[in-house]
C-alpha cells in the first residue's frame, strides 16, 4: 500500500515536473526519479514539522494603573481601610486600645479664654480654659507653669508676653517639656525669660482640647511648628518617640492662612489629634469638627 502511494506521488512530481509523455522511461531512469521525488517529499515534511510552526505575538502587558505614583499613595491613605489599619498598628506600638473610626470622628472638647491675666510670682494660679496658671523665679529664669487637673490629656495653647516688654527672651536656655500635650493630673513647666525685678507674665489666650488616648499620643509625635506653637517653646519641646519621622515644613498656604486668622491652632490641632502626621498632612480647608462625625475619616485634600 504504502508503495503505491509513493509510486502515484513520484509519477504525480514527473509528470508534473517533465509534462505529459508518451515516450518509454527507462527502468533505471525510473527509480532515479523516485529516489529524487522521495528525498524531497522526505524534506518537504521535515520542513514543516520543525519549521513551520506559526509565530504567535506577544502578549499585550496589563494595563497600568492611572495616575502619578504620588497620586496612587494620595489615593490609598484616603481609604478608610488604610486608616483603620493606621489605628490599628499605631495603638499597639503606644501600648493602647484600638479606638474604632467611629470614636475618632468624635468631636473633641474646646475650651478658650481671652480674658487677658496678669501673673507675677508669689500669686495664686488663675483658672483659664480647664488649666491652672502660675509664674515663679527659678534662679535667673522665669518659669509658667501649666497644671492640667483634669481627668483626660489636653492639648494646649497658652499664648503670653513678658511684661514690660523684654528682648532676648528665645535666648534663655530652656525647659525641655511637652510644648503640645499635658496628660492628665501632669505640670508643665516652659521657660518665659530671663529674670529681671518687677517682672510678670501677661496671658492673652488659653486654649485646650480634651483628647482620648491615642489622639494624645499622635499630638504628642506632631513637632510643634506643624500647629504653630511659637519657636520660643518649640524649641524645648519633648514628646513621643516613633521610629516614622513626621514631616517638620510647614506649608506656605498654611502660614498664609495662620497669619489671616483662616486656620487657628485648633484646626490644626484637632486634624493631628485624628491623623498620624508620618502619612498624611493637613488639608487647607480643613477646620476642626464641631459635631460628633461631622464628616468622614480620613480627611485628605479635595479631589484625591
Amino acid at each position: 500500500m504504502r508503495a503505491r502511494f509513493v509510486r502515484a506521488v513520484t509519477t504525480a512530481f514527473v509528470t508534473r515536473v517533465y509534462g505529459e509523455v508518451s515516450v518509454a522511461i527507462s527502468e533505471s531512469h525510473f527509480r532515479l526519479g523516485v529516489a529524487g521525488a522521495g528525498i524531497m517529499l522526505v524534506a518537504g515534511l521535515t520542513l514543516m514539522r520543525f519549521c513551520g510552526s506559526v509565530s504567535i505575538p506577544p502578549k499585550s502587558a496589563p494595563p497600568s494603573p492611572t495616575g502619578t505614583s504620588t497620586q496612587l499613595v494620595q489615593k490609598g491613605l484616603a481609604s478608610p481601610v488604610v486608616y483603620k489599619e493606621f489605628l490599628d498598628k499605631d495603638a499597639t506600638v503606644a501600648g493602647l486600645r484600638v479606638p474604632s473610626i467611629d470614636e475618632m470622628a468624635r468631636k473633641l472638647p474646646y475650651a478658650v479664654d481671652d480674658t487677658r491675666h496678669i501673673l507675677e510670682d508669689g500669686q495664686p494660679p488663675i483658672d483659664a480654659a480647664g488649666l491652672k496658671l502660675s509664674v515663679i523665679r527659678e534662679g535667673d529664669v522665669f518659669v509658667l507653669q501649666i497644671e492640667n487637673p483634669g481627668t483626660t490629656a489636653r492639648a494646649y495653647s497658652v499664648v503670653t508676653t513678658v511684661t514690660p516688654k523684654i528682648s532676648g527672651c528665645s535666648a534663655t536656655p530652656p525647659i525641655a517639656h511637652n510644648a503640645i500635650v499635658i496628660e492628665k493630673g501632669a505640670t508643665e513647666r516652659r521657660v518665659e525669660c530671663a529674670w529681671r525685678d518687677g517682672m510678670a507674665l501677661a496671658v492673652t489666650r488659653v486654649e485646650t482640647l480634651d483628647l482620648p488616648p491615642l489622639s494624645a499620643w499622635y499630638l504628642s509625635l506632631v513637632p510643634p511648628s506643624l500647629i504653630g506653637v511659637d519657636e520660643r517653646f518649640a524649641r524645648a519641646h519633648r514628646g513621643a518617640e516613633s521610629r516614622e519621622k513626621c514631616a517638620t515644613v510647614v506649608s506656605q498656604a498654611v502660614r498664609n492662612g495662620l497669619e489671616q486668622g483662616q486656620i487657628g491652632w485648633r484646626d490644626l490641632a484637632d486634624y493631628y489629634a485624628r491623623h498620624r502626621c508620618a502619612s498624611y498632612r493637613f488639608p487647607i480647608s480643613y477646620r476642626a469638627f464641631e459635631r460628633d462625625g461631622e464628616r468622614p475619616l480620613p480627611v485628605v485634600e479635595p479631589g484625591i
